[in-house]
């Protein structure tokens, strides 16, 4: 925890170290758009929107595993409801076997 605050402070104050030498103007040109600002805030959305782009190239696969984890909880669910119902079963044998074995054997000599 105490680690993370630590790299949360040192990042940040990196951030405002850059902000503060990067305050020239800039004009960003896509096709038609024209985009004038501080080479800090360009930066920044372009971080930024790689950062989008990124998460929504793997959320299909982090829905695809969320969907296979709750498939797998629910067969394990499933197998140890079996295994107790087997449990269940075991003892009952066993009860009803010990209670039959109250045979007593002799030996003739």
């Amino acid at each position: 925890m105490i680690i993370s605050l630590i790299l949360g402070v040192i990042l940040g104050a990196a951030l405002v170290a850059f902000v503060l030498q990067n305050v020239a103007i800039v004009t960003v040109s896509f096709m038609t758009w024209q985009l004038t600002g501080s080479l800090a805030l360009v930066l920044l959305v372009s971080i930024i929107s790689g950062v989008v782009v990124t998460l929504l190239m793997i959320l299909p696969c982090l829905i695809k595993d969320d969907f296979y984890l709750a498939a797998v909880k629910k067969q394990k669910k499933d197998v140890e409801d079996e295994l107790t119902q087997t449990k269940q079963a075991l003892a009952q044998a066993n009860a009803r076997i010990s209670g039959a074995q109250t045979v007593v054997v002799e030996k003739v000599v």
